[in-house]
């Protein structure tokens, strides 16, 4: 009985910090720590200056977790970080803004959008729908949407930075990654579809 009521006071401490805005931006910050340190999960391909890294997956999960909004400015903090030079980005870049502007600078810069889409259409999915819906499926079609954005910024990005064709960046910097990607979404949307169902104190 008591483990319970102090269970519920924390969940509701917690509740009450993430309704602050102070709260808010701690969690935001906390979050661009998280994908920091997914960035810095990175395997270099001898054939691309695009890395295997586990930044994607963050990102998913950032925009499934906070949501549209939320997980947009999340991401547009860490762009910001990235660019005044902190160590927030793969390291097998250049770091700061020359990393933003760089061949993979187009994933980079999709982040908050790829947020947005899977928070937001995730959202949009499941609202109204009763608890028999699963939302896995929501999840897993928003995350896919939103994969499928990032490979067109990194991809169109790529191109304009390497003046390479568009068969060079299909090799370069999107049929390597698909895999992994796929199984990215479906990690992301597992998590989510199992958080939801966790009841609220």
């Amino acid at each position: 009985m008591q483990t319970a009521i102090a269970n519920s006071s924390r969940t509701a401490g917690l509740s009450g910090i993430a309704a602050t805005i102070p709260g808010r931006i701690l969690i935001g910050l906390a979050a661009t720590v998280v994908v920091a340190a997914a960035a810095h999960v990175a395997i270099p391909l001898p054939f691309t200056p695009v890395p295997l890294t586990l930044q994607p997956l963050a990102v998913l999960g950032v925009g499934l977790a906070m949501g549209p909004v939320a997980g947009f400015l999340t991401m547009l903090a860490y762009l910001a970080e990235g660019a005044m030079g902190l160590p927030v980005f793969s390291p097998t870049g250049l770091g700061g803004l020359a990393q933003i502007v760089g061949p993979t600078g187009g994933f980079l810069m999709a982040y908050p959008l790829v947020a947005a889409i899977a928070g937001g259409l995730t959202r949009g999915l499941t609202r109204g729908l009763t608890r028999r819906t699963p939302k896995f499926l929501a999840a897993f079609v928003a995350g896919n949407l939103a994969m499928a954005v990032l490979f067109l910024f990194g991809a169109t990005w790529f191109m304009h930075y390497t003046h390479n064709s568009l068969h060079a960046a299909w090799i370069g910097a999107v049929a390597p990654f698909l895999p992994g990607e796929f199984v990215k979404v479906l990690i992301a949307a597992g998590v989510y579809s199992t958080l939801a169902r966790v009841p609220r104190i």
